[in-house]
């Protein structure tokens, strides 16, 4: 069984930046330019981004990042999950989303949102089985056919 260890770590790392350009020419051959909204490795480099990386057996095999935003009510919006297909089925995303939405919590932020292709069923899968619900677009984002919006309420931590 494969040892999975998640931590903060800095988008501009070369091996973090590699996985992001992996992710970008994924989502680029899925999805016209008007409906991919790849945030840059400066963007992710922001204060108000939570930014992570899981490794498997020290290899980076995963991705995500949390942009706490105030444009549409206070929320957490999700960017950035991404999973190296040989290291799939690990479990690696659940770990990641527990730890963007503890981070969440951690903040009093009472809301996780994000935005996703109709052409990634297994994404829409893992953010409903998490309890990730429809809503309609939110912030800066409009109506598109391609995307799908969702949102959970994230519990105050005690």
């Amino acid at each position: 069984m494969a040892r999975v260890r998640v931590e903060r770590v800095d988008p501009a790392l070369p091996a973090v930046r590699d996985l992001i350009s992996r992710s970008d020419a994924y989502m680029v051959a899925l999805y016209p330019p008007e409906s991919n909204h790849l945030e840059s490795v400066e963007a992710l480099s922001a204060p108000n981004v939570f930014f992570l990386g899981a490794f498997v057996d020290d290899v980076l095999a995963g991705t995500a990042a949390v942009k706490k935003l105030a444009d549409d009510g206070v929320y957490g919006e999700i960017k950035r999950l991404f999973v190296l297909e040989r290291y799939r089925g690990l479990g690696i995303s659940r770990a990641l989303m527990a730890a963007l939405e503890a981070h969440l919590a951690e903040h009093d932020i009472p809301l996780a949102r994000l935005e996703t292709g109709i052409r990634q069923p297994e994404a829409i899968g893992l953010y409903r089985r998490l309890g990730y619900v429809e809503r309609a677009p939110f912030g800066g984002y409009r109506p598109d056919p391609l995307s799908l919006f969702m949102e959970k309420r994230i519990p105050a931590t005690a």
